[in-house]
């Protein structure tokens, strides 16, 4: 028989532990922010080699083989979770490994291997991944569902805080401009970094690897973790069969299956966007660190005001209408940010002046581009944080491990399929935009799908 490793009803948690457990969004951002997006990624693409479209491409591969991966043992770490009961120490392992993989970038110098850093994004990414299932199942258990959907915004939120608060420092104290040697508020970079030497990119690694390690610990320390279950070898097989019996489950809760299935899709292309958005941009205006920095933190800002905005929102109209919201806000984002080029937005119907004022994003393309990056940092947030308590409001609590791992499934199954259409796109055609156009495949076909399914998913009708 299955061994629960909880009650039917949420644990009593005090705030130190709600507040301990939303700071792992705080201390994981940074390297979704800082390293594969604005700072890492760009740097990657276009200053490690001399052939950027060859690099974004091997960027994209990195993140298929780590999505593929992730998609295989997300469900699998889940399953067994629930039946050994804590969290915690899984999270610990994870986290020594993603720490010691991003700090190794720092090696990634101008010139180098590019296979090293990539098979150090491959852990850091696989790492990551398997450390928020863990932490995502470990949310019913804390409060209600009344309350998930603002605890799970309000998370995120600070997780988007977080990663802004790096990446300002970053821009402001370490990436200097390479021609006038002085960071964005005059100043020389702190540590003597190069910026030709690409010191001020690689930096980002050590950087995320110290604020994770350091803002993990109140959830290690406050939050309250499931009961211990069963030891790990008899927790390994009780889990794969009640894996097996949730996917044959799967079949009759058509609902959740239709929920899962419609995320799969759309989170494909959510992130699609967060892997490839920066380095697209940075390929198309040669924007340097500084650029991608402040880019980043203008959608960092909007990010979390998108997420206050939708928590409130999540609990007023349901966590289905935010992320249906969301991801219409994303297709018309993708839709301006493929349209827009140097000279011209909206496929060249609206002709841009190319002159360029000087200073930062000079061009009108450029402004153009930032305006449609405002709408990818409101929505991103939200559709992210609202699915996850779109699965908790449907789910029960002794189900928590095992649905939080197909869910990572769901966002990972075939992410694959994103970034792989994107470098065969790329490839075939010389053209990242249309390797960017393919996303919108994704986020259409799983906004339609979501349209169809019930709330909460466990219900059978809508």
């Amino acid at each position: 028989m299955a061994v629960t490793d909880v009650d039917e009803a949420p644990v009593k948690t005090s705030r130190r532990g709600i507040w301990g457990w939303m700071f792992f969004d705080w201390a994981a951002q940074p390297f979704f922010t800082v390293v594969t997006t604005f700072i890492f990624g760009p740097y990657f693409v276009a200053r490690l080699t001399e052939d950027p479209v060859s690099a974004q491409a091997a960027w994209s591969n990195m993140a298929t083989i780590s999505s593929l991966v992730i998609a295989v043992f997300s469900p699998i770490l889940g399953s067994i979770a629930d039946q050994a009961g804590p969290r915690k120490p899984w999270i610990a392992f994870f986290a020594v490994v993603k720490i010691v993989c991003v700090s190794a970038l720092w090696f990634a110098a101008p010139g180098s291997p590019i296979i090293w850093p990539m098979i150090f994004m491959i852990f850091a990414s696989i790492a990551a991944e398997f450390s928020t299932v863990f932490n995502d199942s470990m949310m019913p258990r804390l409060v209600s569902k009344d309350d998930v959907g603002r605890i799970s915004n309000v998370a995120w939120g600070l997780g988007y805080l977080g990663g802004m608060i790096v990446l300002i420092a970053v821009v402001a104290l370490l990436a200097a401009n390479p021609e006038s040697g002085k960071t964005l508020i005059g100043i020389p970079p702190l540590f003597g970094l190069d910026p030709h030497l690409g010191e001020d990119a690689r930096i980002a690694g050590p950087i995320s690897a110290f604020w994770y390690f350091l803002f993990i610990l109140p959830m290690f320390f406050f939050t309250p973790d499931a009961r211990k279950g069963l030891p790990l070898a008899s927790a390994v097989r009780s889990g794969m069969r009640e894996l097996g019996g949730t996917l044959r489950d799967l079949r009759q809760r058509t609902g959740i299956t239709r929920f899962l299935v419609a995320r799969m899709l759309y989170q494909d292309g959510v992130n699609g966007l967060l892997i490839l958005g920066g380095t697209f941009a940075a390929g198309m205006f040669g924007w340097a660190t500084i650029e991608i920095g402040i880019y980043g933190i203008i959608l960092n800002v909007v990010a979390i005001f998108g997420c206050i905005v939708a928590g409130w929102l999540d609990r007023l109209l349901g966590s289905k209408v935010v992320v249906i919201i969301s991801l219409v806000l994303l297709v018309i984002a993708t839709l301006g940010i493929i349209s827009t080029g140097p000279g011209f937005v909206f496929f060249g119907l609206m002709p841009l002046s190319a002159e360029d004022s000087g200073g930062l994003f000079g061009t009108a393309a450029e402004k153009a581009y930032i305006l449609f990056g405002l709408l990818i940092g409101i929505a991103f947030g939200p559709v992210q944080a609202s699915s996850r308590s779109y699965l908790a409001r449907s789910v029960s609590l002794s189900e928590t491990g095992r649905y939080f791992g197909i869910y990572a499934l769901s966002g990972r199954a075939t992410s694959f399929l994103a970034t792989l259409f994107f470098s065969l796109m790329t490839y075939a055609s010389g053209s990242a935009r249309l390797g960017m156009a393919t996303l919108l495949i994704f986020l259409v076909a799983g906004l339609v799908l979501l349209f169809a399914t019930p709330y909460p998913a466990n219900r059978s009708s809508k």
